[in-house]
């Protein structure tokens, strides 16, 4: 009886090893490629299965390598810039996806990519890791941001050295050579004298710029710049 009890067990055991196996045996291994609209490759997009991030980059090919579940139906790519577009996986193991702007993803979620993230400085993008302490960057896709009236309000308090009186700001640690004393504004990279007519939920992103990251742009930027990258925007 005891050998039988003993036989059994060991059936159960090697089943129970076989099926958690199969499981882990299942996942399969998927590769694409992130493109803009002009077919460029981009660079730092996060990937995520069925609308959930997963700890994977695009490389500077736009390339990438995912393993998923098989129960996994979308396979998607998020960038700040450029929206979020998905495709349908369908058992293929090879999969391309377009960003043109809009944000196609609904009920999104993206985990913190810390270090990894890319942000948008004007003249290309950086790695946040490697970026100093002369450029803060405020995302425009927080939820809070819904409850602003105005972008002034979304500036004010949130980015250090900042000062924000009314409509008009200033960034301290920088040096005024010119008759004013207000940093450049640029708008989808174009140089605007009033930041007025721009709501908060028209935002994707706003990088406050200065010092060296400041200096691309010459005298212009040398009370700092205030760089605003808005929804749909295809300037990259």
């Amino acid at each position: 009886m005891k050998a039988k009890v003993l036989f059994l067990l060991i059936i159960v055991f090697t089943v129970g090893f076989q099926v958690q196996g199969q499981k882990k045996a299942k996942k399969i291994m998927v590769s694409g490629t992130v493109t803009d609209l002009n077919n460029s490759p981009v660079e730092g997009a996060i990937i995520v299965a069925d609308g959930k991030s997963k700890d994977v980059v695009t490389n500077s090919q736009g390339t990438f390598k995912i393993r998923v579940r098989p129960d996994v139906k979308m396979i998607g790519a998020y960038s700040s810039t450029l929206g979020s577009a998905e495709s349908e996986l369908n058992g293929n193991t090879s999969i391309n996806i377009v960003l043109n702007g809009s944000f196609a993803i609904k009920d999104l979620v993206i985990e913190d990519q810390g270090d990894n993230e890319l942000v948008d400085i004007g003249y290309g993008t950086a790695r946040r890791k490697n970026m100093t302490q002369n450029v803060s960057v405020i995302d425009g896709r927080e939820n809070r941001n819904n409850s602003y009236t105005s972008i002034y309000e979304m500036i004010r308090g949130r980015v250090p050295g900042v000062e924000v009186n009314g409509t008009r700001i200033t960034i301290r640690g920088t040096s005024t050579v010119n008759a004013s004393s207000e940093p450049l504004f640029l708008v989808d990279g174009n140089a605007v004298n009033s930041l007025d007519n721009i709501s908060p939920q028209m935002v994707k992103s706003i990088s406050v710029l200065k010092g060296p990251e400041a200096a691309i742009y010459g005298s212009r930027g040398a009370n700092g710049v205030i760089l605003i990258t808005l929804i749909g925007s295809e300037r990259h």
